[in-house]
């Protein structure tokens, strides 16, 4: 019989949570880890998606880790390649490859309370760990809407986060059904080349102007050499995006910038009736902030149609709208993002009693200040439950997390604790404040209906107060929010 393998610690998800983690644990000395990846390639979301068009929406300067600056970003808002070179740089600069398993795709965990240890079932077998790490963030899984009929269409059909290189699109009909952030970037990318394209818009989005520009080799050369230069650069993103987050927590600055939306909309929509149907009618902020320079002058061309309405249903290659107008179409692209708050790990991992954690969220995901879960001991989620902002990059909440993984990596292994559980009552006590304080955002008070509510119509997304209040929450360890055990059950301490 073999042996099962035993580490420290086990990573799941080899995107930039991931990296950031194995990266965090060998700066702390630790090695005995393993990241495990289903993939055959780093990267998570920005492996998957590759869309034409595909960038980031967060300046380029604060889309990095802290640690790994990259001064050179070739453009202000770097896209999809590039940030990929960069992760794939990061991760090899900082001794990470070595620890990841690519091709293994976690199917169970569960808690084994009697050896105080987490045990894995994966496709290449059987490991285990006294500690595991989720690191398969939030835009990990395509949300396909269930259309009637879809199953009939005789045509192409995949989701942007999936897309198929290998289908030509030129001359072809197309139907596109979502006009969140993907969509504004490849609908845009795709228009001139395809006969048709069919756009179905259940809501109408704020898309503001992106202020994107190609940074001259001169401006990179002065982020490389000049001391400081790119950490001034960074300072400066960091604070304009926290004075456009304070608008998330007082909606009234929002209606105010969201005249900027108005105004490009006006200028590059000539149409009454097109420039109606695309105008929102919530608070910029509500749903996610799209930028775009290029998305409005896309609708506006002959070859594309916006029906501002959902998809009824598919019949044979006919698209049938709310509206009952029918399209033939040779393809269905869903730009319908994802599985962000009911993500597939949560019926994947399993408390003591064989409980997963979607028994015990009962469709609302919460944890301590979004990072450790009542019930799961030794367990960490990154980018979890009431992290999520409206404004700042995926880099900065994260690194937070890491910083507060350590600490309590760090006091586990001081304490000799052999088991470590947030507290019931403080977990509940901290998500009883985040909501109360998220009645007043944008995110919940903006009149709309958004990704950041769950199926329970409760926000469990957002983080309601400004980064820097999440980097000083994350950044002390009160091992007091814990029980804690030295020992196994057997002949265990408890505190």
């Amino acid at each position: 019989m073999t042996q099962e393998q035993h580490f420290e610690v086990l990573i799941v998800g080899a995107g930039i949570s991931g990296i950031g983690a194995g990266i965090t644990l060998r700066q702390m000395g630790i090695t005995d880890f393993a990241i495990l990846e289903k993939g055959d390639s780093l990267g998570g979301t920005w492996r998957d998606n590759d869309y034409p068009g595909c960038a980031c929406d967060v300046p380029s300067g604060l889309y990095s880790f802290s640690f790994a600056p990259n001064p050179d970003w070739t453009r202000l808002f770097a896209g999809q390649d590039e940030i990929r070179r960069y992760i794939d740089r990061t991760a090899a600069e900082h001794g990470v490859g070595a620890h990841v398993r690519f091709g293994t795709e976690l199917i169970r965990a569960d808690w084994d309370e009697s050896a105080h240890r987490w045990v894995l079932q994966t496709s290449t077998g059987t490991l285990t760990a006294n500690s595991v790490v989720a690191a398969v963030g939030p835009w990990n899984e395509p949300l396909v809407p269930p259309i009637p009929g879809l199953d009939t269409f005789g045509g192409k059909v995949f989701h942007s986060s999936r897309w198929d290189h290998d289908y030509d699109l030129a001359g072809k009909r197309v139907a596109v059904v979502g006009t969140g952030a993907s969509a504004v970037q490849f609908v845009p990318a795709i228009a001139p080349s395809v006969g048709e394209l069919h756009l179905y818009q259940r809501t109408a989005q704020w898309v503001l102007p992106k202020p994107d520009h190609h940074v001259p080799k001169a401006e990179r050369w002065v982020m490389r050499r000049i001391p400081g230069a790119h950490r001034a650069l960074r300072a400066i993103e960091y604070s304009i995006m926290e004075a456009l987050g304070l608008g998330f927590r007082h909606p009234w600055i929002l209606r105010i910038v969201q005249q900027i939306g108005k105004a490009q909309l006006r200028a590059q929509v000539r149409d009454p009736e097109l420039r109606k149907a695309l105008t929102p009618d919530y608070t910029l902020g509500c749903k996610r902030m799209l930028l775009s320079n290029t998305y409005y002058p896309a609708l506006t061309r002959p070859n594309v149609e916006v029906h501002a309405n959902a998809v009824a249903s598919v019949r044979g290659n006919t698209v049938v709208g709310a509206d009952g107008a029918e399209r033939k179409v040779d393809a269905i692209i869903f730009g319908t993002g994802f599985h962000i708050l009911d993500m597939p790990i949560g019926g994947k991992i399993f408390d003591g009693e064989g409980r997963s954690l979607d028994e015990h969220w009962k469709g609302s995901p919460q944890a301590y200040l979004g990072t450790t879960i009542a019930g799961f001991p030794n367990a960490y989620v990154l980018l979890g439950p009431a992290l999520g902002t409206g404004h700042t990059s995926a880099f900065m909440i994260l690194e937070a997390q890491l910083g507060y993984l350590a600490k309590a990596i760090a006091a586990a292994k001081d304490g000799n604790w052999t088991r470590m559980e947030t507290r019931q009552e403080v977990q509940a006590a901290f998500n009883a404040e985040v909501q109360q304080a998220l009645a007043t955002t944008v995110y919940n008070a903006g009149g709309c209906q958004s990704y950041f509510l769950d199926v329970n119509g409760r926000n469990s997304f957002n983080w309601p107060w400004s980064t820097d209040r999440m980097r000083a929450r994350l950044g002390e360890f009160d091992d007091r929010a814990y029980v804690v055990s030295t020992d196994l059950p057997t002949d265990k301490v408890t505190r």
